[in-house]
């Protein structure tokens, strides 16, 4: 088996030197910025730890391997596979590791079922320098059953999600806005704890609460209740604003979730429940859906 790969980052280089140690031998790969004044060394470097065959081409990789992972920048993911398409290798896999959304995964995806070859999206969902190639994969399409045979020899820690193109990426997107926004919310509150003197107290106090029960059973806690006390809890933000403002603290993730939960207080849930929080957030999501449609 002949693995190639198109755009030799850390991902790339990380994935590889984990292979080699399985035993794959045969990994080839191309990079762009391979004669680069800045970056070709490096690139190099990295291919030799790694015993990979750096090719002049992308024609030269995607024409004789069996497996194929891009990993190329979002933005480029799509026009990428259109250049590669003619001379992809019948039969082979098409696996694209990039962050791009599900509708460009899916185009992709579509793209390269014209020419019969099948294609896996897949999201890492752990760092690479950590795991290597037994970083935590999500992986759905038509190709990930056969991704999962060709790689699992290897120790890849592969799960599929679906067939359907998109899924695996929808999953990590979806699940960056809590990963992502989480630390941006604890760069504001520690900002103003500590414009106030008041981080310990502030710290030991938000311990006390998300430490005492599990995270799906807090997460389900804080959406149905806050569905009952969406507006009221607006109203309480609104003076904490006022208080960041005051003290010429940054208060962005606070505006934005005072705007959240007066949309959030629009749908009346109060009135919806009889005033009776609701037993799971799924029943206040699935409303809030209906109402949407």
């Amino acid at each position: 088996m002949k693995l190639g790969f198109i755009g030799f980052g850390e991902a790339s280089y990380e994935m590889s030197m984990g292979l080699k140690e399985e035993g794959l031998k045969n990994i080839v790969a191309f990079d762009p910025l391979c004669n680069d004044e800045k970056f070709g060394g490096l690139i190099k470097e990295r291919a030799n730890k790694a015993n990979v065959v750096l090719k002049k081409a992308p024609d030269i990789v995607v024409s004789e391997v069996d497996v194929l992972i891009v990993a190329v920048p979002a933005d480029k993911a799509l026009a990428v596979s259109q250049s590669l398409i003619p001379n992809l290798k019948e039969d082979s896999v098409y696996i694209d590791v990039s962050a791009s959304t599900p509708d460009v995964k899916t185009k992709i995806s579509q793209c390269v079922n014209k020419k019969g070859i099948t294609f896996v999206d897949v999201a890492m969902m752990g760092p690479l320098p950590v795991y290597k190639h037994q970083v935590p994969i999500l992986a759905s399409g038509d190709g990930t059953d056969k991704f999962i045979e060709l790689m699992s020899k290897y120790n890849m820690k592969i799960s599929k999600v679906s067939d359907t193109a998109g899924e695996a990426s929808a999953v990590k997107l979806i699940r960056s806005i809590f990963m992502k926004g989480l630390p941006s919310l604890l760069f504001e509150m520690l900002e103003a704890a500590r414009k106030f003197n008041v981080e310990e107290l502030v710290v030991k106090s938000i311990s006390e609460t998300m430490d005492s029960k599990t995270f799906e059973e807090t997460m389900n806690r804080l959406v149905t209740g806050t569905s009952i006390h969406a507006l009221r809890r607006s109203v309480e933000l609104e003076g904490t604003i006022k208080m960041l403002e005051a003290a010429k603290v940054d208060n962005l993730m606070s505006k934005g979730a005072c705007e959240k939960l007066q949309k959030v207080g629009e749908f009346n849930f109060k009135e919806k429940f009889a005033g009776e929080t609701p037993s799971s957030w799924s029943q206040v999501i699935d409303a809030m859906q209906v109402k949407n449609i």
